[in-house]
């Protein structure tokens, strides 16, 4: 099965949101299924065959996330991020104040699910293949 170390390898060719696509490429090729990114630390957990998971450690001092969600400034922040005008940390402070707890990739699926503190989704999105 993958390791944090494997995974760690393939995300640091990831500059920002326009490198995404690329890198889930290289995860599944490793075995992950999907993932769950908490914005309150960046943790990750990660998922393959036969109940597998794995974790990374927390990335950053925790975020207060926002009670409610403003959706409008959250697709705002994605599409900037994707269009590599934001790092990492900008994207996931963005996430923080508009109300976004954390995201779900399917990688079979591939698609990015975004949720709100109440487990609500709020935007799902189509990764580029």
């Amino acid at each position: 099965m993958f390791t944090i170390e494997q995974i760690k390898a393939a995300h640091s060719k990831v500059k920002s949101g326009k490198d995404f696509p690329a890198y889930i490429q290289d995860i599944k090729k490793l075995g992950v299924l999907y993932y769950d990114a908490y914005v309150t630390d960046g943790h990750t957990v990660y998922s393959g065959d036969n109940d597998y998971k794995t974790s990374s450690p927390a990335k950053y001092n925790p975020l207060q996330i926002a009670d409610e969600s403003n959706i409008e400034q959250f697709k705002a922040d994605i599409k900037a991020h994707q269009q590599g005008k934001t790092d990492y940390p900008a994207f996931c402070n963005d996430c923080a104040k508009s109300g976004i707890e954390k995201w779900v990739v399917n990688i079979n699926n591939m698609t990015c699910i975004y949720y709100d503190k109440a487990g609500n989704e709020v935007l799902v999105e189509q990764i580029p293949e």
